[in-house]
C-alpha cells in the first residue's frame, strides 16, 4: 500500500529560502548546512573525475584523460589570452578550479530534488513544507559560498599584483597621472587622475561583493523561477499538480543550463580581467625596461 504524501519524511518545498539551513541544529555542528553538504559532493565529483582522468595517463589518452585534457587546455588558452603567458602560469590553478567548481555547482542544483525536497512542518494536500528548508541546495545559491569564492579570487589578485608591480608600482599605476603633461595642465591632469584613483580603489574593494552577489543572484533567481513554475498547479490536486510540476519547469531547465555555464564564464572572466588590468605595466615602464 502506497504511503500518503503527508507521511513521507521529506516533502516539496513551498519556496526557495534565501538562507542556508543548518541540518543538525544551532548547537551541534551548526556550520554544516544544506549548501555545505552539496559543496562537499561537488568537490568529491571534481576530485573523483580528475583522479580518474590523471591516473595511468598514456600517450594515447583514454576517454576520461582526453576529455580532461581538452577542458584544461581550452581553459588555459582562454586565461592566457587575457592575463598573458607569465600570469597564466600563476593564476590558472585558481581560475581553472573556480570555473569547474562553479559550473558543477550550478548544474548540480538542477538535479531533481536538489532545492525542491525539504523538511519542516508541512500542511495542505500536497504536504507543502512551510519551513522553506530544502534538504540540499547548490552552494552557488548560498551567499556565504559565493562570497568565499570571491574573497579567494581577490586575495590571489592582490598577491599577483604586488608580486608583479610592487606596492609602489600599484600606487603609481592607480593614482599617477598619464600623458607626461607639465605645468598647470599637468597639475590639473594629476588632480583628475588622483580622483579617478580613489574611485578605482573603491571599485576594487567592492569587487568581492559584486562578484559574489552577481553569481548568487542569478542562481538563486533561477531556483525561484523553477519553484514558481513547478507549483502553479499545486492546488489542483493529483495528478494535475504532478504534471504541472514536471511539464512547466522543463523548458526552463535548458535555460538554466545555459545560465549556469554563463555565470561560471563571467565569474572567471572578470577575475582574469582584474588580474590583467593590475599586472600590466605602463608603456613608459616597458620603454625604460627595454632601454636598460
Amino acid at each position: 500500500m502506497a504511503l500518503p504524501l503527508t507521511s513521507l519524511p521529506f516533502s516539496p518545498v513551498l519556496a526557495v529560502s534565501a538562507k542556508a539551513s543548518e541540518l543538525f541544529g544551532a548547537d551541534v555542528l551548526s556550520f554544516i548546512t544544506n549548501s555545505v553538504i552539496v559543496a562537499l559532493c561537488v568537490l568529491g565529483i571534481v576530485f573523483f573525475f580528475s583522479k580518474k582522468a590523471t591516473t595511468n595517463m598514456t600517450l594515447v589518452p583514454h576517454k576520461a584523460q582526453n576529455f580532461f585534457e581538452f577542458v584544461i587546455e581550452f581553459l588555459y588558452g582562454r586565461v592566457e589570452s587575457i592575463v598573458g603567458h607569465k600570469q597564466a602560469k600563476l593564476a590558472f590553478p585558481l581560475l581553472g578550479t573556480l570555473f569547474i567548481y562553479i559550473l558543477v555547482s550550478n548544474w548540480f542544483g538542477l538535479i531533481p530534488g536538489v532545492g525542491t525536497i525539504g523538511f519542516g512542518e508541512s500542511t495542505g494536500p500536497l504536504s507543502i513544507v512551510d519551513a522553506h528548508d530544502p534538504l540540499l541546495r547548490p552552494p552557488t545559491a548560498d551567499l556565504n559560498a559565493t562570497l568565499a569564492l570571491a574573497v579567494s579570487a581577490f586575495l590571489v589578485w592582490l598577491v599577483l599584483t604586488i608580486k608583479e608591480v610592487g606596492v609602489w608600482g600599484f600606487i603609481v599605476h592607480t593614482f599617477g597621472p598619464k600623458g607626461g603633461l607639465k605645468g598647470i595642465m599637468g597639475m590639473v591632469v594629476g588632480a583628475v587622475f588622483l580622483f579617478v584613483g580613489v574611485i578605482e580603489i573603491v571599485s576594487i574593494v567592492l569587487r568581492p561583493m559584486t562578484l559574489s552577489v552577481r553569481l548568487y543572484g542569478n542562481i538563486f533567481a533561477g531556483e525561484s523561477v523553477l519553484h514558481t513554475l513547478g507549483g502553479l498547479l499545486d492546488k489542483a490536486g493529483m495528478p494535475w499538480s504532478f504534471i504541472g510540476a514536471v511539464l512547466f519547469p522543463f523548458p526552463f531547465y535548458f535555460m538554466e543550463l545555459l545560465v549556469g555555464l554563463l555565470q561560471a564564464i563571467v565569474f572567471t572572466l572578470l577575475c582574469s580581467v582584474y588580474i590583467q588590468l593590475s599586472t600590466t605595466h605602463d608603456d613608459h615602464g616597458h620603454e625604460e625596461g627595454d632601454h636598460h
